[in-house]
């Protein structure tokens, strides 16, 4: 796990530092053709790449949920509780970087 994250964390470094590239053409104006085209790809890589964590994420919170309704039904109610608010803060990742898609995109 540690290595994947040392991935993601290059990865997102590496991007980061093309940022300014971008930023001086489209500064005149409109942006060229493969600049549109490279913001496209990005804001669907990062869409696949946060939906595929939230998924990963929601999966091992109703997984922790269960089992531990299983040990203590009597704390189901709480457990509930507690899976929801967790649900709603990983998805709220995919609907954050939904909306920065359609704000880059749709320039």
């Amino acid at each position: 796990m540690k290595k994947l994250a040392g991935l993601f964390a290059l990865v997102m470094v590496a991007g980061m530092s093309a940022m300014p590239a971008f930023a001086q053409e489209a500064a005149a104006g409109k942006p060229p053709e493969h600049v549109a085209t490279a913001i496209a790809i990005a804001a669907g890589l990062s869409m696949a790449i946060a939906a595929a964590f939230c998924g990963l994420g929601q999966g091992r919170v109703a997984a922790a949920a269960c089992e531990g309704i299983a040990r203590n039904p009597g704390a189901a109610g709480e457990i509930r509780t507690a899976m929801i608010l967790g649900l709603v803060f990983i998805e709220t990742l995919a609907l954050f970087t939904l909306a920065i898609v359609f704000a880059k995109v749709g320039y």
